[in-house]
């Protein structure tokens, strides 16, 4: 069966470069990986899931584990002890993923605090024993995200890759900054480069790719195999599948028209609405009703008022007429 998994990941990244949508805690669930998928992301990452949390099978961590109908389905796990990596790695695989991906690249605190995330990467002999514990637990291919390292004197990425492909995973990605960079200033493609040189294994550079034309260029400097979209998919959940036929093919499709956008929103609306229930579902949704708002190319004071409604609105119902109405008003085509 690994085999035929590793076949899956190879196809991929061994064609066109390929745009991944990011794991991204509180965005890409269920409903907004779904709608990448089908808008053309080479590949699709759930939220990060707490490996301990999982083991003891916390309804809302279960829940992030759902979407065994995405092929090839990636769950990425976060942790700091072997058992729970290795036993909530198995768990993942039970449930369905074709792929685990190992998280040493978040820097919120209360990841890092609890020694998670890109804290691992200030003891990469503890990374590497997680990484084998990971590797041995399941029968399918095992990848890791990280950042450069955890600050500018400790940029160890480099050694973090080989470590890692020596115990066998399959992938890697790199965010172009420190941890303690957090996502202030510009991610560092180039940085990313003694990673690809580092190693044999396919790396995808990650960090304010928001366009074709950044993800043209993070590939030139860092020389990686493929780009990961994070924030630039916020409010464009077809911005990865965007940027995988434009490196696909040269040419850039720009931005669905404003009739397909509306129907996207409405749809990722609809999808949430069913996945949380309608009280949850409303309030996951208002930050992803904003930032559609805000790619819609509406000026920002139109941006502003409608944002105002839409995201203080209580019955679903309105949300949706709104949002319909927003995109068909002759003040917002006019602007």
């Amino acid at each position: 069966m690994k085999a035929g998994f590793d076949h899956m990941l190879e196809d991929i990244v061994n064609g066109a470069p390929p745009a991944v949508l990011a794991p991204m805690s509180g965005v890409s669930d269920l409903p907004f990986r779904r709608l990448a998928h089908r808008l053309g992301a080479s590949l699709v990452v759930s939220e990060m899931v707490a490996s301990e949390e999982l083991v003891k099978s916390r309804f809302d961590v279960l829940r992030r584990v759902e979407g065994r109908d995405l092929t090839p389905f990636v769950v990425q796990l976060a942790g700091r002890e072997e058992r729970w990596m290795a036993e909530g790695a198995r768990i993942a695989e039970a449930k369905g993923a074709n792929i685990i991906d190992i998280n040493m690249g978040c820097p919120a605190k209360e990841v890092t605090g609890k020694l998670s995330g890109s804290a691992l990467m200030r003891n990469l002999d503890h990374a590497q024993a997680l990484i084998k514990a990971v590797i041995n637990a399941v029968k399918v291919p095992v990848t890791l995200k990280m950042r450069l390292g955890w600050d500018d004197k400790t940029r160890n990425a480099p050694e973090l890759a080989k470590r890692a492909e020596a115990e066998g995973v399959k992938l890697i990605t790199v965010h172009g900054r420190t941890r303690c960079q957090f996502f202030t200033g510009a991610a560092d493609w180039s940085a990313v480069r003694p990673v690809v040189e580092a190693t044999s294994l396919p790396v995808l550079v990650n960090g304010d790719i928001l366009s074709p034309a950044h993800a043209a260029e993070a590939l030139q400097a860092s020389g990686a195999r493929g780009v990961m979209v994070g924030r630039g998919a916020y409010g464009a959940p077809w911005m990865p599948g965007r940027i995988a036929s434009f490196l696909a093919t040269g040419r850039d499709a720009g931005n669905p028209a404003l009739d397909d956008q509306a129907n996207i929103a409405i749809e990722h609306v609809e999808a949430m609405l069913g996945h949380y229930g309608r009280e949850l579902g409303l309030r996951n949704a208002r930050k992803h009703v904003g930032w559609y708002l805000a790619t819609s190319g509406a000026s920002e004071a139109v941006v502003k008022s409608w944002r105002a409604k839409l995201c203080t609105m209580l019955e679903p119902e309105r949300v949706l007429d709104g949002l319909k109405t927003f995109y068909s008003c002759t003040e917002f085509r006019a602007a």
